[in-house]
């Protein structure tokens, strides 16, 4: 009888996870970059607003209203030659507390030549708990360019709330001209908050951040440390393979997206989507 209910428990769980997948690519035409093949499922959503200059931009949109221990969700985006892609969420993606199984969260990016594409989402926000795996991986042409963002927020400081234990994977993988030229793994488990208290981890912080830059130089490094007086958390900059790698991290998340708002804006020309300015 045990045994029974313990797969019927199973099965009510798996039931009620939410899935989601958006897979499309976008090519560009007549000086202009359009939208291609489309594919939704489940409860992950992409809109499109108006076009601005000769870009497209595209906004996830999550209906499960976060994301919580079981789910799963998808994303598969390329950009074709010469196209100009800049993709961002509707708000902030919540990571609820898992009892059992964690979340899962995979993005493939590629740009073919010449491209362009940005990803640059709202803040990740854990609760207490939480447990998610994420395995992010981009293939970019040799001559594609790349402003690729994420923060990650552990607990709404603003309402008093902190991250005790829970689990955080982050694996990154980026590829240029079919070769390995960036790789990093993030794992947090257990103890978090202890963890981001010790003075070598996050001293305290609650938000952490990382932006990639392709093509990055020194001169671009050189461009952003101009801005160090007026940062408002920690930020560190370098540039090698002929990429720029930022890292934030902070004591709130507004902080953090003032940081990290004021380095994209010396690593781009363009304007960050609107919805980073409500």
């Amino acid at each position: 009888m045990r045994t029974d209910t313990t797969s019927t428990n199973s099965a009510i769980f798996a039931a009620n996870r939410a899935r989601g997948l958006v897979r499309f690519d976008v090519r560009q035409a007549d000086g202009l970059t359009h939208r291609g093949a489309l594919h939704e499922s489940g409860s992950l959503r992409v809109r499109f607003p108006s076009p601005e200059g000769e870009g497209l931009s595209a906004v996830f949109v999550n209906t499960a209203g976060g994301i919580a221990g079981g789910d799963r969700f998808d994303i598969d985006i390329a950009a074709g030659e010469g196209a100009r892609l800049t993709l961002t969420s509707a708000a902030a993606e919540k990571v609820y507390r898992a009892e059992n199984s964690g979340a899962a969260v995979n993005i493939a990016l590629k740009a073919h030549a010449h491209a362009h594409l940005a990803w640059l989402p709202q803040e990740t926000i854990l609760f207490d708990r939480a447990r998610v795996r994420r395995h992010i991986d981009i293939d970019l042409a040799e001559s594609a360019s790349l402003l690729f963002c994420e923060i990650v927020v552990f607990g709404r400081a603003a309402m008093g709330e902190r991250v005790q234990t829970g689990e955080f994977v982050d694996r990154w993988r980026m590829r240029r001209g079919g070769r390995l030229v960036f790789a990093e793994n993030i794992h947090l488990d257990g103890d978090i908050g202890e963890k981001l208290a010790r003075p070598a981890v996050g001293d305290g912080g609650s938000a952490i951040g990382a932006a990639l830059i392709v093509p990055g130089d020194e001169a671009l490094v050189a461009r952003i440390r101009k801005l160090s007086e007026s940062f408002r958390g920690e930020v560190g900059i370098s540039a090698w393979n002929g990429f720029a790698m930022a890292r934030f991290c902070a004591q709130d998340a507004a902080s953090l997206r003032a940081d990290m708002m004021a380095v994209l804006g010396r690593a781009s020309s363009s304007a960050l989507p609107r919805l980073w300015l409500n």
